[in-house]
């Protein structure tokens, strides 16, 4: 397909992007790109090369070719904090939570709030900031003393993506936010990207397989295969039963040529 044009409300650009790891070739000159306040959803079967390139915008893997840009600026990311530095902002599947801390102390993890100059923890400051972070998002938790360990996978979610939003975060990448939850708290976790959609304050692409989940809350999909993103469409112009036939006829082209 042919790249989409730059666009003046681009926040994140990557083109060309091209990755490999010994004989295999991951991404395969990749061009893919975020608009500001926008919620893109991508998709791909396992081993396509989506958390390949995620790692890639987040700085932990750096492209053997192509160029990344941020709001306009061309950057070379070498590092995961320096793409912090610039408000790009992962919430993967293990969550980086500690379980034997409290939901308050997660959310200032690396980050905590001290009675400056002494090193002294501001217990008071962190949670009231906690409270107002969690209403501000609409997330409900029973207490915000409690461990985190004691909390449900749909909450322990909603922490890890409150504490990244608040960590100034332009650029929010969900890796697959919902896999293995149920629909209750799959359903938490949409609201919750919704919300922020709604706010247009951070732009987020999120990783998922329910093709029905993608639809409901983002603007835009792409669906890479074989390190390209083979498909770029509005979420109101396509369906759950084009993207599912686009997957099948990848599947049936496999099968032939095997």
């Amino acid at each position: 397909m042919t790249p989409p044009e730059p666009e003046d409300n681009d926040i994140l650009r990557a083109e060309n992007i091209v990755k490999r790891f010994g004989a295999l070739t991951a991404l395969d000159g990749v061009t893919l790109h975020l608009r500001k306040g926008e919620v893109l959803g991508l998709i791909g079967d396992n081993g396509a090369g989506k958390s390949t390139l995620i790692k890639i915008i987040t700085g932990y893997h750096r492209p053997d070719s192509g160029t990344l840009s941020i709001e306009g600026q061309d950057v070379q990311l070498k590092s995961v904090s320096q793409a912090r530095g610039l408000g790009i902002e992962t919430v993967f599947q293990d969550l980086a939570l500690v379980n034997e801390l409290s939901v308050f102390h997660n959310m200032f993890l690396n980050s905590e709030v001290t009675f400056k100059p002494l090193p002294f923890l501001n217990n008071r400051e962190m949670k009231k900031r906690t409270r107002k972070y969690l209403e501000d998002m609409g997330v409900k938790i029973q207490s915000i003393d409690v461990e985190v360990a004691q909390l449900s996978g749909g909450q322990r979610q909603a922490i890890a993506v409150a504490r990244s939003v608040y960590s100034d975060a332009k650029i929010l990448l969900l890796d697959e936010p919902l896999a293995a939850m149920g629909a209750k708290e799959g359903a938490m976790i949409l609201d919750l990207v919704q919300r922020l959609k709604e706010k247009r304050e951070v732009s987020i692409i999120l990783i998922a397989h329910n093709y029905a989940q993608v639809l409901e809350v983002c603007d835009r999909v792409n669906l890479l295969q074989h390190g390209k993103i083979a498909y770029d469409e509005k979420a109101s112009s396509t369906s759950i039963e084009e993207l599912t036939e686009l997957v099948v006829a990848e599947y049936r082209k496999a099968r032939e040529t095997a």
